[in-house]
């Protein structure tokens, strides 16, 4: 059930996000920010204004209207990037640094990874992977990847 919030939120002409709070003040250049980006992406969202400062809390992305979910969803997408590894297929040496092929949610990849630690646990079974160019790639459960990738990432953990 969606609640109607407290404050207007849209896109100016030039793309950015306005936020109108309800005594009137007008924010551009709003910024949504996840608390949880991993472990729960949905929940704990702050709209901050273009110094850091917060101006709305967002419990449940799904507690907003439609409308406004969206801009926040597509706004978060412009600005984060974190391709999900589903599949491992091979990787160069299981010494570092080596090149890792990959299947993720966004297709087909290959990146370096220059050494162990690297690859960083964030829970029990979710793990972020940096690249030798900074990108980072998340396995959010390694116990539910295939067999294969399994056995190639127990190599380097």
């Amino acid at each position: 059930m969606s609640q109607v919030p407290i404050f207007q939120l849209y896109r100016n002409s030039f793309g950015r996000l306005i936020y109108n709070d309800p005594s009137g003040i007008v924010q551009e250049g709003v910024i949504p920010v996840r608390s949880f980006p991993i472990t729960e992406p949905d929940r704990g969202i702050a709209l901050v204004d273009s110094h850091g400062h917060e101006l709305a809390w967002i419990e449940h992305l799904m507690d907003l209207p439609d409308d406004y979910r969206q801009l926040i969803e597509a706004e978060l997408a412009s600005r984060e990037f974190m391709p999900e590894i589903k599949h491992l297929r091979k990787v160069s040496s299981f010494i570092t640094p080596s090149t890792w092929y990959v299947e993720t949610d966004r297709g087909e990849a290959s990146f370096i990874l220059k050494g162990e630690e690297d690859i960083r646990r964030l829970t029990n079974s979710s793990l972020m992977i940096a690249d030798s160019h900074g990108i980072h790639f998340l396995i959010r459960d390694r116990l539910s990847l295939d067999r294969h990738s399994r056995k190639l990432l127990d190599h380097f953990l």
